[in-house]
Parts: structure tokens; sequence; C-alpha cells
């Protein structure tokens, strides 16, 4: 017994003379996205919202000090994983926010639910993660990539289209887009081409099978450079003007200053709109504009809403970033002033949101901004999401 007593003795007093755990100095947050080539213009107009979004919060969450570490994904799966496994291996974040492309946030998923550290995405939502893949330690601030989409597919119900060809590119973003059209619209899908991605700016071929099919309207995704060759290729081919074209991110306020007005008259639909009236919004883009002499685009806006997000966990338990319980239940409840307006979350970590018509129309000073048309979708939840096994 004594011996007993000895070595329990010994035990603690091993126990006491080790250090205390180190108090947390930091919130470190990793912030994942393409920030060279073509698209770099994305992942910049994400970073810049994301660094006014903390600019506007004091640089500080739950009474620490921010550090954010931006990682280029270069657009390539394999890059971001490896850019994501630094992260949380070697810098040790407490959250990874961005991924702008679904294929390159699959390639991450699984390293950083593993680690049991909070990823955020702030825009790429493929359907995998909505459904059978989804975690307890996944949010998005964007939408599910088939949202978007089937809103524009009950606006084309609405607008009595009979026939669509839908033209999108190969990769899993592109491969829901289309889906998501389909699940929704009530006409007849006379035709459809998967274009390779990336690379592919020439739609001569796609244009001419259009051509051919003589439908009463075209749905395309094409984001980035790629949506910008294709509204010129299709005025080009004599199409507008003949056949509507209907889109989902394909026009934005990065697109637009190179689209010009070949995007008027081509409606789309988005769960934000930089004219929304709620005043999160009123000042993100007004303070956005007079930084940067520009719009905001929903990238910037849903990278915006992440970090207000991120802001709204640490806060709510106190700066101690090892209650992921109470970060978890406090990011599930949205508490904070999304620019979107106020939204839910579902059992999958993905918003329960409206969706709206988007038009694009020339402001006081003639520039070209997006303005919104009507509601077309209140409260749309993903279809995924009853795949998921989460309950809470």
């Amino acid at each position: 017994m004594l011996r007993q007593v000895a070595a329990c003795a010994a035990i603690l007093g091993v126990f006491a003379a080790m250090p205390a755990p180190a108090q947390q100095k930091s919130v470190k947050i990793g912030f994942v996205s393409t920030f060279s080539g073509p698209t770099a213009v994305i992942g910049n107009d994400m970073r810049n919202s994301f660094e006014l979004a903390l600019d506007h919060i004091g640089r500080r969450m739950g009474g620490l000090p921010v550090e954010v570490i931006y990682e280029n994904d270069e657009q390539r799966p394999d890059v971001g994983r490896q850019k994501t496994e630094k992260l949380i291996q070697s810098d040790r974040v407490n959250f990874v926010v961005g991924y702008i492309w679904s294929n390159v946030l699959l390639a991450s998923l699984k390293p950083v639910v593993d680690s049991q550290t909070f990823l955020i995405s702030a825009n790429a939502g493929p359907s995998q993660i909505a459904g059978e893949l989804c975690s307890p330690f996944f949010f998005s601030t964007s939408w599910q990539n088939d949202q978007t989409p089937q809103a524009m597919g009950e606006y084309m119900n609405q607008r009595g289209v009979k026939t669509v060809y839908l033209i999108g590119p190969n990769y899993a973003a592109g491969k829901d887009m289309l889906t998501g059209v389909r699940s929704t619209y009530k006409g007849k899908i006379i035709g459809e081409d998967l274009t390779q991605w990336p690379g592919q700016l020439d739609f001569s071929t796609e244009l001419s099978k259009v051509r051919a099919a003589k439908p009463d309207a075209v749905f395309v995704f094409y984001p980035g450079a790629a949506g910008v060759q294709f509204l010129n290729q299709y005025a080009q081919s004599g199409l507008r003007g003949q056949i509507p074209l209907y889109t989902a991110f394909t026009i934005d306020s990065l697109s637009l200053p190179l689209q010009k007005d070949l995007a008027l008259g081509v409606p789309g639909t988005q769960h934000w709109v930089n004219d929304l009236p709620n005043e999160a919004n009123k000042k993100f883009v007004a303070d956005f504009r007079a930084r940067h002499k520009a719009y905001p685009s929903f990238y910037g806006a849903q990278a915006y809403d992440a970090a207000n997000l991120v802001n709204s966990a640490v806060v709510a338990v106190k700066g101690n970033l090892d209650n992921k319980d109470g970060m978890r239940n406090e990011m599930r409840k949205a508490n904070y002033a999304s620019v979107r307006g106020p939204y839910r979350y579902g059992n999958n970590h993905f918003p329960i949101q409206n969706f709206y018509l988007q038009d694009v129309v020339k402001d006081a000073e003639g520039n070209l901004t997006l303005k919104t048309v009507t509601t077309i979708v209140k409260d749309s939840q993903d279809q995924f999401h009853k795949v998921c096994p989460m309950k809470w």
C-alpha cells in the first residue's frame, strides 16, 4: 500500500513539474485560394474581402490577434492538398478557409477533417461534401453547387422555356451545375456538352452544335476567363439575339469589365447581389469600393462572411480555441450579420438561403454592375442533406 501511495505521489509530482499547455497567443487561419494565373483575380478578390472583414472587426477575435497565412493552390488539386497539409501540420492553424474549385476542395478535405481542424469553404460546394462526406468540421458560407443553377431552372420554367441546351466545364462543379438545372427544369434538354477544364477557351464546336439543335435557350456555366471568352464567341457566332442565354457564375463584377455590353440582357442567379439592402452588406460594398475602386464579387462576399463566421465562433468561446464543441455550436447558429441577410444551416452545414435573379445594369457613374431583380427561391436547401448522416 505504501508503495502504491509513493508511486501515485511520484506520478503526480511528474505532472506537476510538466509545463502547462501553452496559452493560445493568436487565432491562426490558413487561407487556400488561387493567387496565380488567369483566375488569380478571383483569389485576390476573396483575399481583399477577407482582409476587409478582419479590419472591420479590429483584427482580433475573442481577445486574440488574428494571423492569416495565404497559400496558392495554383488551381491544382494536388497542390491544394499539399498546401492544406502544410497549414495543418507545420503552421498548426485553427481554421482553414477559402477554396474556389470543387476538385481542389475535395482533394483537400480529408487531411483537414482528420486533424479535427475547422474548414470553412468560401466558394466550392461539391455534392459529395453536402452528402456522404459531410463533416462536423466543415462549414460553407456559399452554397451547394447545384442550388444556384436549380434557381435558374425554376426561372426558365417561369419564362416558359420549352427546350434548352446545357454547356459547362468537365469537372466536379461543372457536373453539379448541369445536374442542378436538370433537377428543376421542366422542359426538354435537347443537348449537353462538358468541355475540357481548365484550358479550353475555344467553344466553336459547342456553338455549332447549339446552332444545329435550335433550342429555345442555352444555359452555361463558365467562371473566370472562360466565361469572358464564351460571351465573346456567343456574340461572334451570331447566336446572341437569336437564342437567349441563361447563366450561373458566368457574369460577375470581376468578369464584367471584360464582358462589357455583351453581358447586358443575360440573366443570372445568385444568393448575393451587391445591392441587397441590409446594413452589413451596405458597409461591405461601400468600404470595398472605397478601398479598391471596384465592386466586390460574390466570391468576396462569401469570404467576408467566412471571416465573420469564424469570429462569431471564437468570440463565443472567449478565445478558448480548444473548445471545438462550443465553436461548432455557435457556427451552427449563423449568429452574425451576413451580407446576404439572415440564413440558417442545414444538418450538413450548408446554408439554407434565398436565391435571386440578377441583371446587368449601369450605375450612376456609367459603370456596369449587377442589380437584384426578384427573389426566385426562398429558403432553398440542397437536396444532398438527406444523405448526410450528421444530425444535430
